[in-house]
């Protein structure tokens, strides 16, 4: 297995896999759940889960195809999650 890119503030690059995007999404809700995060701050970090959300039912959306697919019996493509991601961005 592949190590993770590095982000700038040192850690891996948690939203590039699914895993790491709910990790993000518990993160913000701890955050959004203490009373110690001003109003602006809230709306940042309510405004990145939704980002978070929608990717991540993007991901679940393709791999659900994926899975429909295969036990149609059907061929499929290898699914490669970044080319899917960039398309996702590019919209």
């Amino acid at each position: 297995m592949t190590e993770e890119p590095k982000d700038p503030k040192g850690g891996a690059d948690e939203a590039a896999t699914l895993e790491g995007r709910l990790r993000r999404l518990e993160a913000i809700m701890g955050q959004l759940e203490s009373d110690e995060v001003d109003l602006e701050r809230a709306l940042a970090l309510f405004e990145e889960g939704v980002t978070l959300v929608r990717e991540a039912e993007a991901v679940l959306s393709r791999t659900e195809l994926r899975v429909e697919e295969l036990l149609s019996g059907g061929r499929t493509r290898p699914f490669q999650e970044e080319e899917a991601e960039s398309e996702e961005r590019d919209r």
